[in-house]
């Protein structure tokens, strides 16, 4: 190669360079679009997303030959491709032709990228769609040409518009299933459309595609004359999304971590929800209100005048002042509220319906704490938006209830902060989430009920008295020997002057619960009035003794996180069923056996035995007596 072959050649080099780095600069500045595919079962979801893959060119040689070879072995379409099987990447789905999981896939075109979720059509995989739709800012919802809008199309529609996602495309896919009739099509849309006015969706696109044959899918198809509107992968380049909108809010950052890696730097670590931060900004530090100003601030890159939301930091504070994990860092003139009692939507998601009363872990944002719901005001039906009487929440289901948290929390409403106003629940025992919520906004009450201060303390009760307040709470099956047992307690120590209140299930029932039945919504509810009360007497400086059945450890744990530590004694009088139901004292194991008796704990109604009490009594071995004198020790030591 002579001098001029070799700078010739050089020049080319340097020209391909140069355009590598216009190009990867214009793909690092596209916009990023997030939206998911949903509907029903088979409406061709995965499909869809195999099509635009394959459309894009994002398919390789390899890929494309196992795809060929799988769809021959597994797929659906005979021996043509079936683009599902790109997605489905679960045996399981692969084998039944359906998604279970969330499948995320990114791909990218000329104008912008792509993060797009592949979301479950059956009604049990609910919870997996919501995943999917939480981060979206689009929603496919595909329609089955056949079959038109069903429940399941009415229920992702709902949830994608409850969960925030404001621009829809109502996919009608297999057209050419319907020889791309123009009347099917139309129909299908109008009665979408009757559903949506009533859901509150003010706009939406319809395009009619075949995701299996490519129609309309990155360009107009022929077989549809009569649509005039764009392709999906036209409006999906197009379509505006406000990705300022957060930016422009006032300043927010939940608190994710204290980062601490040596004495002399103490910086507080999170991602920006909302607004954006700069050096000498004055901030507010909630809930505990204190105040203080921005010294620094830094990113991934280093250090940086200003930050905005999207973007993950540390922030170092000009004061020393209290922050932990779970607090927020907010705009000083523009905090967001703080209550613990609230209205709120849930999407109940386990198969174990919602007790109300039971306590749960709420996590919004980086907080956790415990909370509540009460019975649903009303659930609502997804089909006619109607307001339906309910009692507790199925899976599935969507309902709007009170609830109240055991501390306050920051928030705002889910309306204006997603990140601060979205919610999950967590079951405690078996650490599962159980359902997912909006908060809408704080109850009156929260903020005009106080806690009143005493001058007297709980302390001093208890000094007078000369005792230690303590909760003894006896739990096992019907006839075991509960309140037996808990009356010679009761006995011994009235005779050695300690001042002692007991609290026996059936003479709760007589009053403070008398309006509760035996459901397992009522006996969460009577277990839990029970726990209150038996707070306030040990405030009071008395040794509670109760007998219940209390049938659920959740339960029984509730009431032990209202009491301090070591003064709640958890006491399980463990009587086999066999015995239990030989002494039926009271005729109800005979009832409960005839059919007489519903929920009867036991027969008809679990019961979950404690793991590790605190005392247990095996009436098998030990008398009445014998097991209330043990209790005594193990209350105030050796008489």
């Amino acid at each position: 190669m002579d001098n001029g072959e070799r700078q010739g050649s050089q020049k080319t080099q340097a020209l391909i360079a140069r355009e590598i780095d216009a190009y990867l600069l214009r793909h690092l500045h596209k916009s990023l679009l997030r939206f998911i595919t949903c509907g029903s079962v088979d409406d061709g979801k995965s499909t869809l997303i195999g099509r635009l893959l394959y459309d894009q060119k994002l398919i390789y040689e390899d890929q494309l030959a196992e795809l060929e070879a799988d769809s021959k072995r597994l797929g659906t379409q005979g021996q043509n491709i079936d683009f599902a099987l790109l997605v489905d990447g679960l045996a399981a789905e692969r084998e039944q032709g359906i998604t279970i999981d969330v499948a995320y896939r990114f791909f990218s075109t000329e104008r912008r990228k792509f993060i797009v979720a592949d979301t479950p059509g059956h009604e049990q995989y609910t919870r997996n769609m919501v995943t999917g739709a939480s981060t979206a800012d689009l929603a496919v919802i595909l329609i089955d040409a056949r079959k038109g809008v069903l429940t399941q199309s009415r229920r992702h529609s709902f949830l994608a518009h409850l969960i925030g996602i404001r621009h829809i495309v109502l996919a009608v896919n297999k057209m050419d299933l319907v020889d791309y009739d123009q009347g099917t099509f139309e129909s299908i849309v109008a009665d979408y459309r009757r559903f949506a006015d009533r859901l509150g969706v003010k706009d939406f696109i319809a395009v009619p595609i075949s995701a299996l044959a490519g129609d309309n899918i990155s360009t107009r198809s022929t077989h549809t004359p009569w649509y005039h509107g764009p392709s999906l992968i036209q409006h999906l380049e197009s379509v505006e999304v406000d990705i300022d909108a957060a930016q422009t809010q006032p300043f927010r950052m939940p608190v994710q971590w204290v980062n601490r890696p040596n004495p002399d730097f103490r910086g507080f670590s999170g991602l920006i929800c909302a607004g954006s931060i700069a050096l000498g900004d004055k901030i507010r530090i909630l809930p505990s209100g204190l105040n203080s100003s921005v010294s620094r601030i830094l990113t991934p890159d280093g250090d940086a005048h200003e930050a905005a939301a999207g973007q993950s930091v540390t922030i170092c504070l000009a004061d020393q002042v209290g922050c932990s994990r779970g607090d927020v860092l907010a705009a000083a003139d523009a905090p967001p509220q703080i209550a613990d009692q609230f209205e709120v939507t849930i999407l109940w998601m386990a198969e174990q319906p919602m007790l109300a009363g039971r306590p749960y872990w709420l996590k919004l944002a980086t907080q956790t704490v415990s909370a509540t719901v009460q019975a649903p005001k009303y659930q609502i039906n997804v089909n006619t938006m109607e307001h339906l009487a309910g009692k507790t929440l199925t899976m599935n289901a969507i309902g709007t209830a009170n609830l109240a948290t055991d501390r306050p929390i920051v928030f705002e409403n889910y309306d204006v902060n997603h990140d601060l106003g979205g919610f999950i629940l967590i079951d405690k025992l078996i650490n599962a989430t159980v359902a997912a919520g909006m908060l809408h906004f704080a109850l009156r009450r929260s903020q005009n009920v106080q806690w009143q201060a005493l001058d007297v303390s709980r302390e001093a009760r208890a000094i007078i008295k000369n005792q230690r307040p303590a909760v003894l709470w006896f739990t096992g099956l019907s006839g075991a020997g509960k309140s037996t047992i808990a009356n010679l307690v009761d006995k011994k120590l009235h005779r050695m002057n300690r001042h002692t209140f007991l609290l026996d299930g059936d003479n709760i029932r007589h009053g403070l619960s008398r309006d509760l039945g035996f459901t397992d919504a009522d006996r969460v509810e009577n277990i839990r009035r029970v726990g209150e009360v038996a707070r306030l007497m040990t405030d009071a400086g008395i040794i509670v003794i109760t007998a219940f059945i209390s049938p659920f450890s959740a339960e029984r744990k509730m009431v032990r996180d209202m009491m301090l530590a070591g003064e709640f004694i958890e006491i399980y009088i463990d009587t086999p069923l066999a015995e239990a139901e030989r002494r039926d004292v009271k005729g109800l194991y005979k009832k409960a056996r005839a059919g007489q008796l519903a929920n009867f704990t036991g027969i008809a109604s679990a019961y979950e035995a404690p793991t590790s009490p605190d005392i247990r009594i095996d009436t098998t071995k030990l008398t009445a007596e014998q097991a209330a004198a043990l209790i005594v020790e193990h209350l105030i030591g050796p008489i």
